[in-house]
C-alpha cells in the first residue's frame, strides 16, 4: 500500500519571493511551524508543531536537495509515522507568477497511508497559509509595520 499527496497552486508572486517564503526559517514559521531550517543540502532540521497524545510535536527532517528558486526537497518524519517520506516543491515562472507544485512522497503500509490523508488536509491548509505570508513578505525577509 502506498500513497504520495501533489498539490499546485499558482501565487501571484515571483519565484524569487516564493523561494524566500519557503527557505527563510522567519518566514517559514509565519505560515507552516517553528523551526531550525537552513536551505543548505545536508541540514538537519525539525519543525516544532504543538504536542499531542503520543506525539512530540516534532517532525524530523534534512535537506537533500537545494535549487534556488526553482526546487526544494528535504526528509519528513514524525509523530504517527513508520517510514521517511519526502517533500518536494518546486516553482516555476508563469504569466500569473509562479506556479508550485507541492509534493510529499513515500507514504507506505497501512499507518502511513492513514497519517497521509490527515497531512493532506493540513497541507492545504499551510498553502493557504503561505499565500498569505507572501503577500505580506518583503524581499528583505521581514514583514511590513502592521
Amino acid at each position: 500500500m502506498r500513497r504520495d499527496l501533489s498539490f499546485d497552486r499558482v501565487y501571484p508572486h515571483p519565484p524569487e519571493r516564493v523561494w524566500q517564503a519557503l527557505t527563510d526559517s522567519r518566514a517559514v514559521a509565519k505560515w507552516f511551524a517553528d523551526n531550525d531550517f537552513a536551505p543548505v543540502v545536508g541540514h538537519k532540521f525539525r519543525f516544532r508543531t504543538d504536542p499531542g497524545p503520543n506525539y512530540d510535536g516534532i517532525l524530523y527532517c534534512e535537506v537533500t536537495e537545494v535549487d534556488p528558486p526553482r526546487r526544494l526537497v528535504y526528509t519528513f518524519i514524525g509523530g504517527y509515522m513508520e517510514h521517511t517520506t519526502l517533500v518536494t516543491w518546486t516553482l516555476t515562472p508563469v504569466a500569473e507568477g509562479t506556479h508550485v507544485r507541492l509534493e510529499h512522497t513515500g507514504f507506505t503500509g497501512l499507518t502511513d497511508v492513514a497519517v497521509a490523508d490527515i497531512l493532506s488536509g493540513g497541507w492545504l491548509t499551510q498553502l493557504q497559509r503561505l499565500a498569505g505570508v507572501l503577500d505580506g513578505l518583503d524581499l528583505a525577509g521581514e514583514s511590513p509595520p502592521e
